[in-house]
């Protein structure tokens, strides 16, 4: 399958301070990709340029063919029609509405659907992906543990039906055995929905072991990029990375 994402020798800055420099990558229809890096390499930004939350000061950003985000002397699409093209984003932290219920939570994600039926049928595939938060749909999220917060954070973000999801750190604070399950289930929506899933996370062992291709992120600059496979067996990687 041909690129779903491409990314054009994009730069971000914050004020005087270049969080990414002349960033390219491509990520291809189906796979899963990774995206590893230090705290503090751009990573986070690169997720949210990508949805339109940080504008680009060089560069461009493609989907599925169509340009989305362009420097500020073009037009950008706003991230309401990003989303609406087929991109959804997991931010780091969950970012969930604590105060709702796991039902409510999912209903907010399908706020572009207008299909009542169809939004029923989703929250049941998502019950069905994940059997706990079905267990519990009419609970308040903030009783949820922080596993099954970010397992919800994910069933929310399919609710719009995605072609790319993005996730931003989903195994951030959470105990190893979630985190494994977690990586279970992001290769289950990716074979099984047919998913492309672009992530960013710090287990970088376990990112590329499910990657079928990694990119390294250095002071925003991709230093290394190959299969997931190469990488984990790249001496820098495992130095820097894997505490080899």
């Amino acid at each position: 399958m041909g690129e779903i994402l491409k990314i054009d020798n994009i730069s971000v800055s914050y004020g005087n301070i270049r969080a990414l420099s002349d960033v390219s990558m491509t990520v291809s229809e189906g796979d899963i990709v990774s995206l590893i890096g230090a705290n503090g390499a751009g990573k986070s930004t690169l997720l949210k340029a990508i949805v339109g939350l940080e504008p680009l000061k060089a560069g461009h950003i493609e989907f599925a063919g169509e340009t989305i985000c362009q420097s500020k002397h073009h037009a950008s699409l706003t991230t309401d029609l990003i989303a609406k093209r087929g991109i959804a984003l997991v931010p780091e932290g969950r970012h969930v509405f604590a105060d709702m219920t796991v039902e409510e939570n999912l209903d907010m994600g399908a706020f572009m659907v207008r299909d009542s039926d169809l939004i029923a049928r989703r929250k049941e595939d998502m019950y069905d992906l994940f059997p706990i938060l079905g267990a519990r749909k009419k609970q308040k999220t903030r009783s949820l543990s922080g596993g099954e917060q970010q397992m919800m954070a994910i069933a929310r973000a399919l609710m719009s039906a995605p072609r790319l999801l993005l996730l931003d750190e989903p195994g951030l604070g959470l105990a190893p055995l979630i985190v494994q399950d977690i990586f279970n289930k992001i290769k289950l929506i990716n074979e099984e929905n047919k998913v492309t899933v672009f992530l960013v996370e710090q287990n970088a062992r376990l990112a590329l072991r499910s990657s079928s291709y990694g990119y390294v992120l250095e002071n925003g600059k991709i230093v290394l990029q190959d299969s997931g496979e190469a990488l984990l067996n790249n001496e820098r990687v495992q130095k820097a990375y894997l505490g080899a």
